[in-house]
C-alpha cells in the first residue's frame, strides 16, 4: 500500500514538474518562452545596415577612438578589439534601436542612427546575437556576465 502512494506521489510530482517545464519554454524561467535568435537574418541585416560603417568583418573604421573632422567618433569595431562586448544586451539593443545620441543624451552627437524605424526589436536582437557569435569565448563570457548583472539590478 505504501508503495502505491509513493508511486502515485512520484507520478504526480513528475507530472507537475513537466507541466512547469513545458509551460516555461523549456529552458526559460517559469512561463517565460525562450527566444531562439535567427542568426542568418541577423547576419543579413548586419551586412545590409551596419557593415558600411562597422565593416563587413566587424573591424570598424580606422582611428575609431579619435574624433573625425566632423568632431564625432568614427564607427567602432564590433569584434573583440572594440568595446561592444563591455555593454549589456539592454544597452546594446537600445543604442541599435534609438541611436547613440538618444541613449547617451546630454547633447552628445553621433553618426550612429537608430534603426528602430527600419527593423523590429526582434530583428535587431538577431543582429546583436550574430555579432556575439563572432567573439572569442572570453568576450562572450564577459558580456554574458555584464548582461546578467544588469538584469539582476532591474
Amino acid at each position: 500500500m505504501r508503495r502505491r502512494y509513493l508511486l502515485a506521489g512520484l507520478i504526480f510530482a513528475g507530472g507537475a514538474a513537466a507541466a512547469v517545464w513545458l509551460g516555461s519554454g523549456i529552458t526559460g524561467g517559469p512561463f517565460e518562452p525562450v527566444r531562439v535568435a535567427n542568426l542568418s537574418r541577423g547576419e543579413a541585416i548586419y551586412l545590409e545596415a551596419c557593415a558600411s560603417c562597422h565593416g563587413a568583418n566587424l573591424e570598424g573604421q580606422s582611428d575609431w577612438r579619435s574624433p573625425g573632422p566632423d568632431g564625432q567618433l568614427p564607427a567602432p569595431p564590433h569584434d573583440e578589439t572594440g568595446h561592444t562586448w563591455h555593454h549589456p544586451d539592454r544597452i546594446l539593443l537600445d543604442i541599435t534601436m534609438r541611436g547613440t545620441a538618444a541613449v547617451v543624451g546630454g547633447g552628445y552627437e553621433s553618426n550612429m542612427p537608430g534603426f528602430g524605424d527600419a527593423y523590429t526589436e526582434e530583428e535587431l536582437s538577431d543582429v546583436l546575437e550574430w555579432i556575439k557569435t563572432r567573439w572569442p569565448e572570453r568576450e562572450r563570457t564577459h558580456q554574458a556576465s555584464v548582461t546578467a548583472q544588469d538584469e539582476a539590478t532591474r
